[in-house]
């Protein structure tokens, strides 16, 4: 891909001021906040072909052309990084047509790619927000984004899309603001955190709190909790990756005693392999942001999160509004199961929600959401182009 041609430069946007602070589901609140975004496309004259993208767990705003650098992420973004994460969904004639649709991605409120979050400075101390930063809900990440409707004019989204973690803050833009959006696509996504997922998720969380470096989240003056995040990121790897897959790549892979193992020996190339994707994982993303982000999902129940009684008291509205729903489900898929988008697909029939879902047949697990485009795209073009 070209640089001169397929450069998008990270745009920034203050939602919070000491004079107008960002009020969050918890109760306290943010005097400083930006988010960062990027656009692809263009916005109609009557602003009606605007499409909101939520991106997964540890991914960026940055979802398609070339972005060498993001003001204020420091050695984070690496290269890998540096082309777009959804390159093969978003473009002309894609499976997101940019010469129909004009799209906003960006980075959760939270999060180390440019929006504040932990690991950014807070004026009223010169120093990292680290532990000081708040817990955040589902609900905080849409309302952030809700500024960057405001800003560009837009009162309904044609469409949101939300692929994995991404997924449930569409389901919570859909029902909690249903006149903001006409189309909600939740990819591999879920309606109410497993006890499976929450217990993965205590892990990860457990293993970044005992690394003696956390410091309880305030080590951004001295060394940062890398292992913690390292084992972290390999406990939810496994889950990323069908094994038949997670196989193939790490027969390839030579093993290498590492440095940080005074006793045990690496048996075989699966560990090894593990071992470089959670170290490569910390190279490129803060603990305190990963904490936040699983903190949420950990607690994600979607009637919970709308204040609501009942699923079919949460969908009702989204029947109210004629919403479309299109769910897409991957038979391989470790990370969310197809059993939890066939609960929101069944809360939606209830309700008598129009809706389509898609069971993907994949040997790559979750991760085939990123790898292959060509089982989604006749689908997502068939509702989001009627």
């Amino acid at each position: 891909m070209s640089e001169a041609t397929d450069r998008v430069e990270t745009h920034f946007l203050t939602i919070a001021t000491p004079e107008q602070p960002f009020e969050l589901r918890g109760g306290k609140q943010l005097k400083h906040a930006q988010i960062a975004y990027e656009t692809y496309g263009t916005l109609n004259d009557d602003k009606s072909n605007a499409i909101l993208l939520f991106h997964a767990l540890s991914g960026s705003h940055h979802a398609q052309g070339y972005n060498p650098e993001i003001p204020g992420t420091g050695d984070l973004w690496q290269p890998e990084m540096h082309q777009g994460w959804w390159e093969d969904f978003i473009g002309p004639g894609k499976a997101i047509d940019t010469d129909k649709f004009f799209i906003i991605s960006a980075n959760y409120l939270g999060g180390c790619y440019g929006s504040t979050g932990p690991a950014s400075i807070d004026p009223e101390t010169g120093k990292p927000f680290g532990s000081k930063f708040p817990h955040l809900w589902t609900t905080d990440v849409v309302n952030s984004q809700l500024h960057l409707l405001e800003h560009f004019g837009i009162e309904q989204l044609h469409a949101t899309i939300g692929t994995s973690v991404g997924g449930l803050m569409a389901l919570t833009l859909a029902t909690r603001y249903p006149e903001k959006v006409r189309k909600v696509v939740p990819m591999l996504s879920g309606f109410k955190t497993t006890i499976l997922n929450r217990l993965l998720l205590f892990e990860q969380i457990m293993a970044i709190e005992n690394d003696k470096e956390f410091n309880g989240g305030d080590y951004y003056e001295g060394n940062y909790p890398n292992h913690g995040l390292a084992l972290a990121r390999m406990i939810s790897h496994k889950t990323f990756v069908h094994l038949d897959t997670f196989e193939r790549r790490a027969k390839a892979d030579k093993i290498e005693q590492p440095s940080h193992l005074d006793w045990y020996d690496l048996r075989d190339q699966y560990q090894s392999y593990m071992l470089y994707q959670g170290m490569k994982f910390v190279k490129r993303f803060d603990a305190n942001t990963y904490l936040r982000i699983i903190d949420l999902w950990s607690r994600f129940d979607a009637v919970a999160e709308c204040d609501k009684e009942s699923p079919e008291e949460l969908l009702q509205v989204c029947k109210d509004a004629g919403h479309q729903f299109l769910v897409f489900s991957v038979d391989s898929d470790f990370c969310f199961y197809p059993e939890e988008q066939a609960v929101l697909v069944k809360n939606l029939e209830l309700v008598g929600v129009d809706n389509m879902h898609i069971t993907v047949h994949s040997d790559k697990g979750h991760d085939s959401f990123l790898l292959e485009p060509n089982l989604y795209t006749p689908h997502l073009k068939a509702v989001l182009e009627d």
